[in-house]
C-alpha cells in the first residue's frame, strides 16, 4: 500500500529569491495545487524570518536591535533570540572565529572588495572596536539583548539561512509533504528522500556529487568569491579576529541534523581551518566536518 501511494507522488520544483539568494524548493506531492499551497507557505515563513534577521532590510528586527539595544535591554522575538543565542554560544566556543557582531567589519570589507583597496589601519581599528561577541549580552529570562558599544551591527549571515531552511521544511511537513528539499546558497536541508530513491542526490560545486536524507549539508569557503589586493588573494569571508578576508584557500563542508547547526559550523570551520576541526567535533557529536585546504 505504501509503495502504491509513493508511486502516485509527482515532483514539483519552485524557486524564489529569499535572503538575497536563489531559494529552490523541491517537493513530491500528490497534486500541483497541494505543492503550490505548501511551498507558498514555506516561502512566506522564510520571508518572516528574513524580516526578523536581515541586516540588509532597514526595518528588520535585527537592525532595530542595533539601534535600540545600546546600553539597555531590548526584548526580541523568540526566533531572533534563539538564533542570537546559538550564534553567541558558537562564538564563545570558537574564541570569536564565528561572531554575530561583525556587521561593521563585513560592511567595511565589502567596500574594500569593491574598491580593491584595504581599509586604512585607523578605520579598521575603529571598526574592530565596535565588533566582538563579548560586546553583546543576552538575557534568556527576559528574552532580551543588550549591546555595549555604539555603532554595532549584528550580522547573522552565517547562521540564519540554515535556520530558515529548517523552518521551511517544518512548514512543508505540516502540509503533509515530507519528501522535500530546500536550498539557500550553500545551505541545503532535506526531508524524506524521493519516492524512487534512497536519498537526495546533491551536486557539489567542485565536481561530483553526494547524497543527503533527513538532515542538512552546508558548504562555506574561499575558493570562488575573492579579490586580489597587493598581490594577496582575499576571500569574501572575513576572519572576525582580524577584520580582513581570509587569505587561505579553504572549503568547509558540514553534515548535521539540522540547518542551523550545519550553516554555522561551516562558517566557523572555514575560518578555523583543519586545525580547529577536532574542537568542533568534540563539541558537536554526530556532526561530520570536512575541510580542504589548498
Amino acid at each position: 500500500m505504501l509503495n502504491r501511494v509513493a508511486a502516485r507522488l509527482e515532483r514539483f520544483e519552485f524557486s524564489q529569491i529569499r535572503m538575497g539568494v536563489d531559494t529552490p524548493i523541491i517537493v513530491y506531492a500528490p497534486s500541483e495545487s497541494q505543492a503550490i499551497e505548501a511551498c507558498r507557505a514555506a516561502y512566506s515563513r522564510i520571508s518572516q524570518l528574513e524580516q526578523q534577521m536581515s541586516d540588509y532590510r532597514l526595518d528588520s528586527e535585527l537592525n532595530a536591535v542595533c539601534k535600540e539595544a545600546v546600553g539597555r535591554w531590548r526584548r526580541v522575538s523568540r526566533e531572533l533570540f534563539y538564533v542570537l543565542w546559538r550564534a553567541h554560544r558558537l562564538a564563545q566556543q570558537t574564541d570569536g572565529a564565528f561572531d554575530p557582531t561583525v556587521g561593521v567589519l563585513v560592511r567595511l570589507w565589502r567596500e574594500a572588495r569593491r574598491t580593491e583597496r584595504l581599509p586604512d589601519p585607523q578605520t579598521l581599528q575603529e571598526a574592530r572596536a565596535r565588533a566582538g561577541y563579548r560586546l553583546m549580552e543576552l538575557c534568556p529570562r527576559r528574552r532580551a539583548v543588550r549591546l555595549r558599544a555604539e555603532g554595532m551591527q549584528l550580522d547573522l549571515g552565517g547562521i540564519a539561512k540554515g535556520y530558515a531552511c529548517d523552518h521551511a521544511l517544518r512548514v512543508l511537513r505540516r502540509y503533509g509533504l515530507t519528501r522535500a528539499l530546500i536550498q539557500m546558497g550553500g545551505d541545503i536541508v532535506a526531508g524524506d528522500p524521493p519516492p524512487d530513491a534512497p536519498a537526495w542526490r546533491i551536486a557539489l560545486a567542485e565536481g561530483g556529487e553526494t547524497t543527503l536524507v533527513r538532515g542538512a549539508l552546508s558548504t562555506s569557503g574561499s575558493t570562488e568569491q575573492f579579490v586580489e589586493i597587493g598581490g594577496v588573494r582575499y576571500a569574501h569571508i572575513i576572519d572576525p579576529r582580524t577584520g580582513l578576508g581570509l587569505t587561505k584557500l579553504i572549503l568547509a563542508r558540514v553534515r548535521a541534523r539540522d540547518g542551523i547547526t550545519a550553516d554555522s559550523l561551516a562558517t566557523a570551520a572555514a575560518v578555523l581551518g583543519a586545525a580547529g576541526i577536532p574542537r568542533l567535533q568534540r563539541l558537536y557529536k554526530g556532526v561530520q566536518i570536512e575541510v580542504r585546504e589548498g
